[in-house]
């Protein structure tokens, strides 16, 4: 691993400061990482529970960790495509956890996964698959 958990915390308080206290990485190894949504009123929909936008940010945020966690602070690595599946919606005001594996890292792209469960329910809420771009100068 290039960079451990308060690594992590630090680089996502330097280079994106705006979103930074709503995350917290829980875990971080040669398994994946997860990453933990704080789930505050500016991240609900009408109806009470958790917009689309920011299930679609836990997924975003946490593959873009696990795979820094692996290649070091490449803070130009951008996402170019991702999929998400909604199953089931999330509890009311409930956190959300982001389950992470990197399927495949290579030296220009990686694609991951993300698994996002809330706390309260049975059964994951989403399903994500991402591929980042990742700059040769790394």
């Amino acid at each position: 691993m290039r960079m451990g958990i308060d690594e992590l915390h630090d680089f996502l308080a330097r280079e994106f400061p705006q979103v930074a206290r709503d995350f917290r990485v829980e875990r971080s190894d040669e398994d994946g990482l997860i990453l933990r949504l704080a789930v505050g009123e500016h991240h609900l929909r009408p109806g009470g529970t958790v917009s689309g936008p920011s299930l679609f940010a836990l997924a975003d945020v946490g593959v873009y960790l696990a795979l820094l966690a692996r290649i070091g602070p490449v803070a130009l690595a951008v996402t170019t495509n991702c999929a998400i599946d909604f199953m089931r919606k999330p509890a009311a005001g409930a956190d959300l956890r982001a389950d992470v594996r990197v399927l495949k890292l290579g030296r220009s792209l990686a694609v991951a996964d993300a698994l996002i469960r809330s706390d309260g329910v049975d059964g994951p809420v989403a399903r994500a698959s991402l591929t980042y771009a990742i700059p040769p100068e790394r």
